[in-house]
């Protein structure tokens, strides 16, 4: 056996080895006892059963943290599963309860787009930047470099009017997230 064979016994296998090894290493050490040996050996003898002992203690210990370790990674991943369930039932609940809203702004959305004159990538990188997306990510979700992607973006500005990705979220979704009532518009905006 190898010593690369050796990594790759299980940890239970690994366990009843050692303890098999002490148990072999004890009974020839009562023999031994039993037909006189020296006080150097019957140490050395006891030596490697409390070794044995000890390493089999150890992966044992060791196995039963790993067992309740990955008990508490499927608890976790279960609760994350079902969080995940949650939010997307909410998700589409509000998609359904807002489906014209959302219809009509991404049809206000295309209009203004066609008013600043985009092209067709223009467009789909602005609605990307809309969602929070990367030049990275876009680039990856467009098959395109991100140098591409940067140049369309400061494109799509400038025909705009805008700074930036920021500029843009906020030209769409100020009025839609901003306060409903004058006195809090007023704090807002510092007037």
């Amino acid at each position: 056996m190898t010593p690369t064979d050796v990594r790759e016994l299980s940890p239970p296998v690994l366990v009843l080895l050692f303890v098999a090894m002490a148990v072999l290493v004890g009974v020839d050490l009562i023999t031994d006892l039993q037909v006189g040996t020296t006080l150097a050996h019957v140490v050395l003898e006891l030596l490697v059963v409390v070794i044995g002992f000890v390493a089999a203690g150890a992966i044992a210990l060791r196995l039963r943290r790993s067992a309740r370790d990955a008990q508490a990674l499927r608890d976790h991943a279960t609760q994350l599963a079902e969080d995940l369930r949650v939010t997307e039932r909410e998700a589409a609940r509000w998609r359904s309860s807002a489906a014209d809203l959302i219809e009509g702004l991404s049809a206000a959305i295309d209009a203004q787009f066609a008013r600043w004159e985009l092209s067709p990538a223009e467009r789909e990188i602005a609605l990307l930047l809309l969602k929070g997306l990367s030049h990275k990510e876009i680039a990856n979700v467009r098959s395109v470099s991100e140098t591409t992607v940067r140049q369309q973006a400061r494109s799509l500005y400038r025909k705009a009017g805008l700074s930036g990705r920021n500029d843009l979220a906020a030209f769409f979704l100020e009025d839609l997230l901003g306060p409903r009532d004058e006195h809090a518009h007023r704090r807002v905006n510092g007037v």
